[in-house]
């Protein structure tokens, strides 16, 4: 009983994430009902992806990867306490492996640098053959792209 109402937390992040901080779902001028519903499926998809993104990306995140672990053992009315590794992972600002943690936001910027390039032989009319050339990934890049089950 008490879970259930600690988890409306959830809900609220979540309505939170959609209006302001990251989807940024904001007024929009559509008088079509099916484009209004259309627009908030896809808001609400976006936010339904990114929940499960963190959920895999947690090792490189600030997120506590032990909660869940944690929920049957503690008393559900006292607030929940970080676990030893979350706290170590805040004070080294590493994870267990070495490799750097930081928020949501800034994972999705870094991940953002890796790029695909093409490239073509100059020659007739810019007709020449073309080649794609993939940047080579960081290692935190390597590692978020096999928690998210991507390859390249």
């Amino acid at each position: 009983m008490v879970q259930g109402y600690k988890d409306i937390e959830n809900v609220g992040k979540a309505f939170r994430c959609l209006k302001q901080v990251d989807l940024k779902v904001r007024p929009f001028f559509l008088r079509d009902t099916d484009h209004v519903k259309a627009h908030i499926f896809l808001c609400v998809l976006a936010y339904y992806v990114e929940w499960h993104m963190r959920q895999e990306l947690a090792e490189l995140l600030y997120a506590d990867e032990e909660i869940q672990a944690n929920r049957g053992t503690r008393d559900p009315v006292l607030p929940a306490q970080p676990s030893a590794s979350a706290k170590a992972k805040k004070k080294l600002h590493q994870n267990a492996q070495g490799l750097p943690v930081q928020s949501f936001r800034s994972l999705m910027e870094e991940l953002a640098t890796q790029s695909r390039n093409v490239c073509r032989m100059t020659g007739d009319n810019n007709k020449g053959p073309t080649a794609t050339m993939l940047a080579m990934p960081t290692v935190l890049q390597r590692r978020a792209f096999e928690l998210l089950g991507c390859t390249q």
